[in-house]
């Protein structure tokens, strides 16, 4: 049986930019939590705009609540030294909505591959660590639209099940909109399908 995953992990606040030196050359990197790609491009642009000089300048994001969406950029270093080091830490971290940039200021010795990847590995590491990591669970809506007798049902199931309401309307009849955790969701809504009268929407 597959598990559902219906939580994940991402920065509740971005961290202060953190500073690795190796042979000279000027490490810094930060963490930024994200919710789409445009958020990412003005954050880019920001950072170019801020270090004008740097050599380099590279990131790797992962976005979405299933972690489906990720990219890695090496901005010119060699292929796979930067974004992919960048990348392993937003994984062995496993966060999502979050970018990780490094901006290289270049100190004159070559570090070769292996330096490039240690250094770029250590500056995502400890931007995040800078942070602040938060986990959240994935919802899903359940829509309830009863009459008033069944008001007590309803609320012992809510109770029971500790559920959150996020709207309710009480007019001629009442409306609830539930929130409720992915994984315990099919079995939930199977308790108000057993209750007569209350119509269920999802």
């Amino acid at each position: 049986m597959t598990q559902i995953r219906d939580s994940y992990k991402t920065l509740k606040r971005g961290g202060e930019p953190v500073l690795f030196k190796d042979r000279g050359s000027k490490f810094i990197g930060q963490a930024h939590p994200v919710l789409n790609e445009k958020q990412i491009e003005e954050i880019l642009a920001k950072l170019w705009s801020e270090h004008a000089k740097a050599s380099h300048i590279c990131y790797a994001w992962l976005l979405g609540a299933n972690y489906e969406d990720y990219r890695a950029n090496d901005d010119g270093e060699p292929k796979n030294s930067a974004g992919l080091p960048i990348y392993g830490q937003l994984q062995a971290f496993e966060l999502t909505n979050t970018l990780i940039t490094v901006v290289r200021y270049y100190g004159g010795t070559n570090l070769g591959v292996g330096g490039l990847i240690q250094a770029y590995k250590a500056s995502a590491q400890l931007a995040i660590e800078a942070s602040q990591i938060v986990t959240k669970t994935i919802k899903q809506k359940l829509f309830l639209d009863f009459d008033y007798p069944l008001m007590h049902t309803v609320m012992r199931i809510i109770k029971e099940e500790q559920l959150k309401v996020e709207t309710q309307e009480m007019a001629l009849d009442c409306k609830f909109t539930l929130l409720i955790r992915k994984k315990d969701f099919k079995r939930i809504k199977k308790r108000f399908e057993a209750v007569y009268g209350l119509n269920i929407k999802t």
